[in-house]
């Protein structure tokens, strides 16, 4: 823009957020003094209609060319304010924030200090504003297709709603079948339904869905681009079964030599599979898979005379000449719905998890109670790792006792520093209470008893859930047990009632560990390929934790579920709508704005030594031949559609030859000698 630098200055109360500490008024007459300031105003809250208003009229009737706001970050109203400029005419680019919110009225007690560092922080933002220039924004088109990773509920939801809306949906779940932890309950809290009744037919859907592409017992290897264009390679991983010509009659897995005779995962190691097996009976897809580590075939290259689930597969679905395979699709927008870990019992030594058969955790638990479990839902005690004594002849089979009394114990591995988990899992105090109300329905005059150190009810219905279960005589004990250990055929769990202030031994048959939700221990692979960043408890963090929830700081990624913080069924699956409704958004548009402060290189001064290739986390530079002056050498150049403007490049840059738009070194030094750092 040609001619001296107009400024605005317009100074935000935030009600008493900034006012209370700051002296807005003295901050505002400060500014209206310095050089190019053509007005200073102050308002109660800069960033609502008659405060954006007073911008757009200072804009046309004064012609301002540059627009300074103080107020909160710019991660909160940047693009508001940048819109207002927009609409008054003026480049969006030429507004500078200086935050005088959470970098000064928050951080000080002190009126004047606070006084003082809000004027060098205005007065820093008006020397940069007059060195900004204007910035084209640009459009990408859009693949109006989603890949959704993971096919929990979450990732099942969005996968439904995006299909729903007529797009392309690419759906990759690791294991073999979809339905993530939510397929292992038995029922759901508060209303107690079946969660199997409300899950497979939303799984049924997802497989036989005209607009969904189901990809189980694959893994995402590489995603590469940006926004509206993400280029993805999933490993589609060998069955060693024709997944054309497999029926899913069973007939293999009943051949199999070593069926029976391995640890089945879905029943958390309680019940028992062959090396060619469904993972539970509504699997979807309903195909066998082979386990390459467990069949005796591919991991011994031996399987008596030959492999018996071939010879038993009629429609000879069994191959074990089948590859993995490299399926190649591009997507617009993407979607983590990756899920949850459940907390290792182990890591608390404490409970005995792993010493006492009968402590168990809540999923495995859940598998006791759940009729299609490997008790068929009978709740009995466990005998771990013992083999079962054949019936001699004439001899009755005597049934497994079941327990007379059962212990649970709330937040192992929930809000406890000692392991490193801070949080609450949210889910452990209703699902604790809904087994404690299975306990009491399958076993008639049970003992059972809950420790406890709160009682989170926090949703619909779970108050009213939480008194029902009192009423039924499970007894709540307040107090965070330190040991549990054995006393002749007994567990006893030692601990204190904090409410009467006595320590106490309670004896029990069972004991229940209700253990937290956790970060996938396989995250870093997304992390990694996605450029997604944790948030302290290590889950996936959001864009911002109240107006931007299902966003990443990546644009067109999304987050749904448990991957992005411990969540129960019902919010998972509004979460997943919600990313679902923000994955369309790009596709249905057909286009969408790319990053306009980009890094720019100069490639007169760059030696191409390649470090800012290294160090750009999206993959968004490359060295390129040129020819300068009759000779060929590399230079870096920068994809702006791929580009964040992050900086990384320009700090690291060992030349000097790389800048950022906005943030050039012509732009910033002004702004370090208003602050004085150089002093």
């Amino acid at each position: 823009m040609n001619g001296r630098p107009r400024i605005g200055v317009y100074i935000c109360h935030c009600g008493v957020n900034i006012a209370h500490t700051v002296d807005v008024q003295e901050v505002t007459d400060f500014a209206a003094g310095l050089p190019d300031v053509a007005v200073a105003r102050n308002y109660s809250y800069m960033c609502s209609d008659p405060g954006q208003a007073l911008i757009t009229e200072d804009i046309k009737e004064l012609g301002l060319n540059r627009v300074v706001v103080a107020s909160c970050s710019p991660r909160m109203h940047e693009l508001t304010f940048r819109k207002a400029l927009a609409g008054a005419g003026l480049n969006p680019y030429y507004l500078e924030m200086a935050n005088i919110r959470e970098q000064c009225s928050w951080v000080h007690e002190d009126r004047s200090i606070a006084t003082s560092k809000a004027k060098k922080l205005v007065a820093s933002a008006i020397s940069k504003s007059r060195m900004l220039e204007a910035l084209e924004v640009k459009e990408v088109d859009v693949e109006p297709a989603a890949l959704i990773i993971g096919a929990g509920i979450s990732g099942i939801q969005t996968a439904l709603d995006i299909a729903d809306a007529g797009f392309k949906v690419y759906l990759v779940e690791k294991s073999p079948t979809v339905g993530g932890h939510m397929a292992q309950l038995d029922k759901t809290f508060p209303t107690l339904d079946c969660s199997a009744c409300i899950l497979t037919p939303k799984m049924v859907d997802v497989g036989n869905h005209p607009n969904i592409e189901l990809y189980t017992y694959s893994q995402v290897e590489e995603i590469s681009g940006y926004v509206g264009n993400f280029d993805v390679k999933v490993r589609r991983k060998s069955r060693y079964v024709d997944m054309a010509k497999c029926t899913g009659c069973g007939d293999c897995a009943e051949a199999c030599r070593m069926a029976g005779r391995i640890s089945n995962e879905f029943d958390e190691g309680m019940g028992m599979r062959g090396a060619i097996y469904l993972p539970f009976p509504q699997a979807v897809p309903a195909k066998y898979t082979i386990d390459k580590e467990k069949c005796l075939f591919l991991s011994k290259g031996k399987c008596g005379e030959s492999p018996k689930c071939a010879e038993a597969c009629q429609p000879g679905a069994v191959n074990f000449d089948i590859e993995d395979e490299i399926i190649e699709f591009k997507v617009g927008t993407i979607v983590v719905a990756s899920g949850f870990d459940v907390f290792d019992a182990t890591l608390k030594p404490e409970y005995g998890y792993g010493v006492y058969d009968n402590v168990v955790t809540a999923l495995e638990f859940e598998r006791l109670v759940s009729a299609s479990g490997p008790t068929g839902g009978k709740i009995t005690m466990l005998e771990r790792g013992k083999k079962k004594k054949k019936k001699k002849e004439g001899e009755e089979e005597v049934p497994p006792r079941m327990p007379e009394s059962i212990t649970f114990i709330q937040c192992v591995g929930s809000r406890d520093k000692s392991v490193g988990n801070e949080y609450c899992s949210r889910v452990c105090c209703m699902y604790t209470a809904k087994q404690a109300h299975l306990a009491k329905d399958k076993i008639p005059g049970v003992d059972v008893s809950v420790f406890y150190m709160d009682v989170r009810a926090f949703g619909k219905g779970f108050e009213e859930f939480y008194d029902r279960v009192r009423r039924e005589g499970v007894n709540y004990i307040r107090g965070n047990p330190s040991e549990i250990f054995k006393r002749g055929d007994k567990l006893v769990v030692k601990a204190e009632d904090t409410l009467t202030a006595t320590p106490l031994e309670h004896e029990t048959d069972m004991v229940v560990l209700a253990v937290g939700l956790t970060p996938r221990s396989d995250r870093r692979e997304i992390i990694d390929m996605l450029k997604l960043s944790q948030s302290p408890d290590l889950f996936y963090l959001e864009a911002h934790p109240k107006l931007r929830p299902v966003d990443t700081a990546t644009d067109g990624i999304y987050l749904a579920g448990c991957c992005q913080a411990p969540k129960d069924i019902p919010d998972a699956v509004a979460q997943a709508k919600g990313a679902a409704s923000a994955a369309m958004i790009p596709m249905a548009s057909g286009k969408v704005k790319v990053e306009a402060q980009t890094s720019i290189v100069n490639e007169a001064a760059c030696r191409g030594c390649g470090f800012c290739v290294e160090i750009c986390p999206f993959s968004a530079i490359e060295l390129v031949e040129v020819n300068q002056m009759g000779w060929m050498r590399e230079v870096a150049r920068v994809n702006e559609a791929l580009c964040k403007g992050c900086g990384a490049c320009a700090a690291g840059c060992l030349s000097g030859a790389i800048q950022q738009r906005s943030f050039k070194d012509t732009q910033i030094l002004p702004q370090i000698i208003v602050l004085g750092v150089n002093e």
